[in-house]
């Protein structure tokens, strides 16, 4: 078996010499017809074998009855034939040495048993021969430069398909279509276009990871339907960072219909599309939500890219200049609804415009009114915005002009591309020739507020990966057992967390002396999450006789709701006073991502508000105050309505402790500190209580 570089598959994806079209199809209204009449439509000056043994002619050019005749092997075969014949077609792809075959055919294991075969199948001759497989499933791969359009997605058989500098690797095979046309309509192009399909073999991050080193490619955008490969994209994230390309990424499932919850609050907020969320951040994509943002965002990250850093600690400085008002509201309005704040321009830059002989009044936004369509006065303007070195970016709403005098709308702005103040534009009528006319100058340029709002304001957010939240760790695998509270406690202690003084009552232990009252008594059990809802918890127990009264009750109390758990022991704990909010700061080991750790508002309801934060684990101190920030419940702790100041310093402390499982503790799968109670500034943060659990087998040790 051959073991392919990385250039070389590369090269046979996106530049191959040559191909072969195996099932190709003598008619035109046939999807076996289209990757030979659109490869010779685009010009491909490759050599192209069209293989099918029952015409010796295929659309008026030569066929091949098998890929063992061909004069030479070829470097790309694109499997056009029915699913039958896919195993013997990749079979005498290996045997003649060819290095990347794309199957378009479907029918293995996502139709069943006899479908799982036929891959397993698939798989093996593959492995034998050292083929590489994109697909099952795959519409194909494309080079617009190139003029290489092996696809059979009907849109690539338009004309004038553009070139640009952006790889698009899509797990839909539709998708590369839809964005090839949407991006046309505005003058966007692409470098290559691959649909990934079922990924039996190729995944789409080593696709990505195979292209990274093409001088034609300066941007990814990537559109995923799952994150079943998570480790490879990892790794092409970080080849992404050391290259300077960045990523546009779009998922589908934001909801967390499909999520798998555990018993504890954790695997609720921890998600499927929250564990997507951290996993993006950590790998330092931009992540978007409108389908059309990823299409355009990518020309916002690579303007970003070229002009002067802004410290990342600091809040992105974003300006609006325009010549219509009401468009420049709705962008402020868009930009805000994001979370960025709009800058002002100071009054000295205000008066730098108006001595400049242009009327402007001071207000948040920079509008230039008719003075909007001079392009002495534009330049003018941008210039003086540029000197004042207040902006870290400039949104420019374009009226009315840009569809009627593309030339007068974007002349200025084009002039300005590349200067240190990165212009985007949005216009807000439909003006395609201007758009078009921007994007070819090198200004980031939106059909939407929407996707200009979106784009601008994710691509700011961005951080670079962090590589050591991005480590491969083991899966949770096989059987799990929840600890008690008080084991869950120890757990969490060594990784730092606090807990108040407490003793183990068992049923024959008296209540001992010394107990600092007023106290908490709980139901001490690994079968019971949730202790509230079975009675399993008395507060502010003022005595020894107020334990023994309370131990009885609970113990009854739980005996009536879970009789099979056969309860007999309670913990007694320290009370906390002077908690200025509880908190919950949770661990959880996702199968798809890996460890992350999760803040929310603490208590029984937790995840009914949706006020949380994931990231991928471990975190260090400024990721950790980045999710307390980002938590609006926080608040309370930042002296809310004359309310004290919470410790959040400390808060950020657990975070980062208990992200810390990641690395000592690789047998723990899920762990929840619910809640964490945040003292007053200064005086730290206590675990009121946790739940941790752990792979088997594993020492368990239950206190008696």
């Amino acid at each position: 078996m051959t073991v392919l570089s990385t250039t070389t598959l590369g090269g046979a994806l996106m530049h191959p010499e040559s191909v072969a079209i195996i099932g190709a199809s003598d008619d035109i209204s046939k999807t076996g017809a289209r990757p030979l009449a659109f490869l010779r439509k685009a010009g491909y000056t490759g050599r192209v074998y069209p293989v099918n043994p029952r015409r010796d002619t295929v659309l008026g050019e030569k066929a091949w009855p098998s890929i063992s005749a061909l004069p030479e092997t070829p470097d790309h075969v694109f499997v056009a034939a029915d699913t039958r014949f896919v195993v013997d077609a990749v079979r005498e792809c290996g045997e003649r040495g060819v290095p990347v075959v794309t199957v378009l055919a479907g029918g293995f294991a996502e139709a069943g048993p006899e479908g799982a075969e036929r891959q397993r199948e698939l798989l093996e001759v593959a492995q034998r021969y050292g083929v590489r497989i994109v697909g099952p499933n795959s519409i194909g791969v494309v080079n617009p430069g190139a003029g290489m359009l092996l696809t059979a997605n009907a849109a690539f058989g338009e004309d004038d398909i553009p070139v640009g500098r952006t790889f698009v690797a899509s797990q839909s095979g539709s998708v590369i279509g839809a964005l090839m046309t949407r991006a046309k309509a505005v003058g966007i192009g692409f470098a290559g276009l691959v649909s990934t399909g079922s990924e039996i073999d190729l995944t789409l991050g080593e696709i990505c990871s195979a292209t990274i080193d093409d001088p034609d490619v300066d941007a990814y955008c990537l559109f995923l339907e799952s994150l079943d490969n998570a480790e490879s994209l990892a790794e092409f994230a970080q080849l992404a960072h050391e290259h300077g390309k960045p990523v546009t990424v779009y998922k589908l499932g934001r909801s967390d219909a499909a999520a798998e919850l555990s018993v504890s609050h954790t695997g609720a907020l921890a998600g499927e599309d929250s564990e997507a969320s951290a996993f993006f951040e950590a790998c330092g994509f931009v992540r978007v939500e409108n389908f059309e943002s990823l299409v355009e965002c990518g020309a916002v990250q690579r303007r970003l890219a070229d002009a002067p850093r802004r410290p990342a600690t600091s809040a992105p400085r974003v300006g609006v200049i325009t010549s219509t008002g009401g468009g420049a509201a709705i962008a402020v309005d868009e930009l805000e609804m994001r979370g960025l704040r709009v800058t002002k321009p100071s009054s000295a830059t205000f008066a730098a415009i108006n001595d400049a002989g242009i009327a402007v009044a001071e207000s948040l936004i920079v509008d230039l009114t008719l003075a909007g369509t001079r392009h002495d006065k534009v330049t003018t303007v941008l210039g003086i915005l540029e000197a004042s070195q207040e902006l870290d970016l400039l949104v420019f709403v374009i009226g009315s002009s840009a569809r009627l005098n593309p030339e007068l709308a974007a002349s200025a702005i084009e002039d300005f591309a590349g200067r240190d103040l990165p212009v985007v534009a949005w216009a807000l009528p439909d003006a395609l020739v201007t758009l078009q006319r921007l994007h070819r100058a090198g200004v980031p340029a939106f059909r939407t507020v929407e996707s200009c709002a979106e784009s601008v304001a994710a691509t700011l957010r961005t951080r670079s990966p962090r590589p050591e939240a991005l480590t491969t760790v083991p899966h949770p695998a096989g059987p799990t057992v929840a600890l008690d509270e008080r084991a869950s406690a120890d757990v969490l202690s060594a990784v730092g967390a606090r807990f108040p003084a407490s003793a183990v009552l068992g049923p024959h232990d008296d209540v001992p002396e010394g107990l600092p009252y007023p106290v908490v008594v709980k139901v001490l059990s690994d079968e019971i999450a949730h202790k509230s809802d079975v009675g399993g918890v008395e507060v502010g127990v003022a005595d020894a006789a107020g334990v023994q009264a309370a131990r009885e009750r609970i113990l009854h109390s739980v005996a009536r709701h879970r009789p099979e758990v056969g309860a007999d022991t309670v913990l007694v704990q320290e009370m906390v006073v002077d908690v200025v909010q509880e908190m919950l700061v949770g661990y959880r080991v996702s199968e798809t991502v890996g460890p992350m750790v999760v803040l929310a508002a603490g208590g029984v309801t937790v995840e009914l508000y949706g006020d949380s934060a994931a990231q991928l684990a471990p975190v260090d101190r400024e990721v950790a105050l980045g999710m307390i920030e980002s938590v609006r419940a926080t608040a309370l702790s930042r002296g809310y309505r004359s309310a004290p100041h919470g410790d959040l310093d400390a808060l950020a402390d657990l975070v980062v402790a208990v992200s810390r499982l990641a690395q000592h503790r690789p047998d723990v799968v899920e762990a929840e500190i619910n809640p964490a109670a945040v003292l007053r500034d200064g005086h730290g943060v206590v675990a009121l209580d946790a739940l941790v659990t752990v792979r088997t087998p594993t020492p368990v040790t239950k206190e008696s």
